[in-house]
């Protein structure tokens, strides 16, 4: 283990002083969340890093530790081989491990034994990850935020985009999340995002914007897929101007039917979904939509769920999460492309921006 000198604090991370950033825990774990720019270079894998975890606990950590280092020794040759051996003497990285112990210090030891100036981050992403958690109670607060709202299938993601090209500053919640907020918002070839790596992105948003202007940001629960909004920001959203474009409904599911294209690749996966509506809107209708399903009649199955279970959904949830009618703005709109969408946008930025 190195010895203080060459231990740095997690302030020193956000300056960006390094030349790279290194996560050395195993892949699924660098998967799961890592510090924005970081390469994965694993001392373990992820079956070398479950061998020497189950050794710790079931005969000893000297037996592990002996394991775990013929091991690391190995993979660390390798990354040395194969990944650094055309870095110059001047370089200078940054290791981390979970906790800022073991796997990061073996191989900041063989790493400073060749020459480079290599640190340690104290703590490890442990500490990245208190940090990131204690900016979501404070960064959220400090902006003023634009509500777009509207029932499901009214282009809400497709107008931020237009926002944002337009000058913008815009929070897309659900891009961050990977699923669009609802039963059937999970998309079957792209999976949602940690929640770890969620907050990770949102923090790194934040950093970015400027507080003297507003976020626009989608209307969204507390929960979108299996990530939760941070209190402080879903707090704040529902103190801002919430601007809903009125549209409709014959838009709507034309937009639908395009956006949930996985709905055609994967009927099953579909019927899966809807199934857990069973309680609330009973077998009935879920048969009805099961024999759309079968049919291949999307257009008319987008429109009875729409009818059925997302507008009255939305309706109650409106009421419910923005009660101030003084900052609710209903905006007339004829159609869901880019052209109606970037004069919409034009109209938003000049009332609110």
């Amino acid at each position: 283990m190195a010895d203080n000198r060459h231990i740095i604090e997690i302030e020193a991370v956000l300056e960006r002083l390094f030349d790279d950033i290194i996560d050395v825990r195993s892949p699924l774990e660098f998967e799961e969340d890592h510090i924005p720019g970081a390469i994965n270079c694993p001392v373990l894998d992820d079956e070398q890093h479950a061998e020497v975890g189950t050794l710790y606990k079931q005969v000893s950590p000297f037996v592990a530790r002996k394991k775990g280092a013929a091991i690391a020794s190995r993979n660390i040759a390798t990354h040395i081989e194969e990944r650094f051996s055309d870095k110059e003497k001047n370089w200078k990285p940054l290791i981390y491990c979970w906790r800022g112990g073991q796997r990061s210090g073996s191989m900041q030891t063989v790493l400073r034994a060749v020459g480079w100036d290599a640190v340690l981050l104290k703590g490890g992403y442990k500490a990245y990850r208190s940090h990131i958690m204690s900016q979501l109670e404070d960064l959220p607060r400090r902006f003023k935020y634009v509500v777009i709202g509207g029932p499901t299938g009214s282009g809400k993601t497709m107008l931020l985009d237009i926002l944002e090209k337009q000058g913008a500053q815009t929070l897309d919640l659900e891009g961050l999340a990977g699923h669009k907020g609802s039963v059937l918002g999970f998309d079957p070839e792209h999976p949602s995002q940690s929640q770890k790596a969620f907050d990770t992105m949102l923090v790194s948003k934040f950093l970015g914007f400027d507080p003297a202007r507003p976020v626009f940001i989608e209307a969204e629960s507390r929960k979108i897929g299996i990530v939760q909004l941070p209190k402080a920001l879903y707090e704040e959203m529902k103190r801002g101007a919430l601007v809903i474009p009125d549209l409709p409904i014959s838009e709507r599911i034309s937009h639908l039917s395009c956006e949930y294209v996985w709905f055609k690749k994967h009927p099953e996966k579909l019927k899966s979904r809807l199934s857990i509506l069973k309680e609330i809107r009973g077998k009935k209708t879920i048969e009805r939509w099961f024999s759309m399903i079968d049919e291949e009649k999307w257009d008319a199955l987008v429109k009875d769920l729409l009818e059925v279970h997302y507008d009255p959904l939305y309706n109650k949830s409106s009421q419910r999460e923005y009660k101030n009618e003084k900052r609710r703005y209903t905006i007339p709109a004829s159609h869901i492309n880019i052209e109606a969408f970037e004069k919409l946008s034009k109209e938003i930025i000049e009332r609110f921006g």
